[in-house]
């Protein structure tokens, strides 16, 4: 979460001024969702794009397991703890759905949680 949001603050100083962190975060999250399941429905056809898709999701989720694990992180620690959780159940699931074919349900399902909790804890827009 903080790189991206350093990088995006950098490559953008005006957008980074009208729009929350919290925004930035719901964006980055919901993209990824938008393409993780786009590229699933058509797996076969778009396999590199949907590799691509996992392993940036991947990524993200690393990013957050890392900004939770920083001592200095001020949300709370069982929901810094969850979060983390959820980070490694990602890549632990990501590999199955690479070597396995598993579905990717699970990893569309905790997106969409953030999403909502990212939503309903203020408002996003």
């Amino acid at each position: 979460m903080n790189t991206h949001l350093i990088a995006q603050r950098g490559y953008s100083e005006n957008v980074s001024l009208t729009q929350t962190d919290r925004r930035a975060e719901y964006d980055l999250v919901a993209g990824l969702t938008y393409r993780l399941r786009t590229t699933a429905m058509d797996a076969t056809e778009r396999y590199p794009e949907y590799v691509q898709a996992l392993h940036d999701n991947r990524k993200l989720w690393n990013a957050f397991a890392v900004d939770v694990a920083d001592e200095n992180n001020t949300l709370p620690s069982a929901l810094r703890a969850r979060v983390f959780y959820l980070a490694e159940f990602t890549t632990l699931h990501t590999r199955k759905i690479l070597q396995n074919g598993a579905s990717i349900m699970p990893l569309l399902e905790i997106n969409m949680a953030i999403l909502r909790g990212l939503k309903t804890e203020g408002e996003v827009i």
